[in-house]
């Protein structure tokens, strides 16, 4: 390749709907614009012509002249990004291949691509474009996990129409990775970067002074807002003067902590996502996460409610030890808590952790190289008190007693805040998901 014209194409691949409905997923327009496509962008060499697509908003042209394609996945868009990486090294071009997908999975996806990247983008990202121009690819580059995040170049929002993206736009930014809790069920930690580590305070506050403009709102896209509560409280200090609305996730324990949330309400706060798992205390301690106080929710729903902090609750279903009554006693609990936004997920044993290799060992998996390949709320074990068909069948009636109309008057506050506009809005989306044909919980759209 000649250094003086190299063309770079990144794609976010799309999905397909189903096993068996290969359509691609589209939407016409996304209210989050993502972070991975500007970023790759502004790790790129100056001497490249770099091209962003999301396959979602637009389509492939296949035959643009380019020297190299790269490709941002999850395990969702794999079998969509195997079959895009098929089409263009047809046609002579280099893919290359990176995201949480290729962690787990990265002789599977080597067999599919010229290269692929294991872990962080910032120590092999330069290193496999220079070995693409000059025709010396190898198969896998892993990463060194980064030391810290100092120094992080700001995303190249200026490749993405906007427009797509609505006027209301929520930008995913990004002010820590990794998590310093070791849950029982999750895998993030690992793609991640292994341990928790944040940004420098006045980088981030730098970088979204430059783009407050473009957006009406941002997201926090990381494992633990919270994870060090020091630093979450020095970041929110600098969040302050930007009068921005923001959104992310952090640990229950926070909700308990009235100096922390006063704080966050000061520095623009409108939802946080909150895994809380289970209303169990028993089952809390299996997923060892034993931080989650289920005698203490009412106090932090309370303490949230009073501060007019939008929220949302993550719950897993299909424990062995679960009482059969808890799908029933979750909704109640829910209901009398008036608690705005709820997701029920099937356990999911993904590659990597403890989980995983227990149910693999027992042989119940029902087929591990399966999971987490198609959207939608699927159960990938044989759970101990009921067939997998079952469980889904209970998850997608938790969805529809949730989100239907009686549940969603009981709970939700008339809309005079932008806290609890944002439930309603929230609200409704899920409600379209749950009554959809397929009844996925899928968030694409976002």
């Amino acid at each position: 390749m000649s250094k003086a014209d190299l063309k770079l194409l990144i794609i976010q691949p799309s999905h397909y709907r189903s096993k068996t409905d290969r359509t691609i997923f589209k939407t016409r327009r996304r209210q989050m614009v993502p972070l991975a496509l500007p970023y790759l962008a502004a790790l790129t060499p100056r001497e490249w012509t770099v091209t962003l697509l999301d396959e979602q908003l637009e389509d492939i042209n296949f035959e643009v002249p380019v020297d190299v394609v790269a490709l941002s996945a999850w395990t969702l868009h794999s079998p969509r990004a195997y079959d895009i990486a098929a089409e263009f090294r047809r046609r002579g071009v280099k893919v290359i291949m990176g995201g949480p997908h290729v962690f787990f999975y990265a002789e599977e996806a080597a067999e599919h691509c010229d290269a692929v990247g294991v872990g962080e983008a910032e120590p092999i990202w330069r290193t496999m474009l220079e070995d693409a121009a000059a025709d010396r690819l190898q198969k896998i580059y892993r990463a060194t996990p980064l030391k810290e995040l100092n120094d992080l170049p700001p995303p190249r929002y200026d490749l993405l129409d906007l427009k797509k993206f609505g006027p209301f736009r929520t930008f995913a930014v990004q002010s820590s990775r990794g998590c310093p809790f070791v849950c029982d069920f999750c895998s993030e930690r690992f793609y991640l970067g292994g341990r928790f580590r944040w940004r420098p305070v006045d980088q981030m506050v730098a970088e979204l002074e430059r783009i407050k403009d473009k957006g009406s709102h941002f997201f926090f896209g990381e494992s633990n807002f919270g994870g060090k509560k020091s630093r979450a409280m020095e970041l929110m200090e600098g969040l302050v003067p930007l009068r921005i609305r923001w959104s992310t996730l952090w640990s229950s324990n926070l909700c308990l902590d009235t100096n922390f949330l006063d704080l966050a309400r000061r520095s623009g706060v409108m939802h946080v996502n909150i895994g809380i798992e289970s209303i169990d205390e028993e089952m809390l301690q299996g997923m060892k996460k034993g931080w989650n106080k289920a005698s203490r929710y009412g106090e932090m729903f309370d303490n949230l409610r009073k501060r007019d902090i939008s929220y949302s609750l993550n719950f897993i279903f299909g424990y062995d030890n679960e009482h059969p009554d808890v799908y029933e006693a979750t909704l109640s609990f829910l209901e009398a808590h008036k608690v705005p936004a709820a997701y029920f997920n099937i356990l999911t044993p993904t590659k990597g952790t403890a989980l995983f290799e227990r149910m693999k060992k027992a042989g119940r998996i029902i087929d591990p190289e399966d999971i987490d390949r198609w959207p939608g709320q699927v159960c990938h074990i044989w759970p101990k008190n009921c067939t997998p068909g079952q469980m889904e069948q209970r998850i997608q009636g938790m969805y529809r007693k949730f989100y239907s109309m009686r549940s969603m008057v009981h709970r939700l506050p008339f809309p005079r805040t932008r806290s609890d506009m944002s439930s309603w809005i929230l609200n409704m989306t899920e409600r379209r998901m749950a009554f959809s044909s397929t009844g996925n919980n899928d968030f694409d759209i976002y």
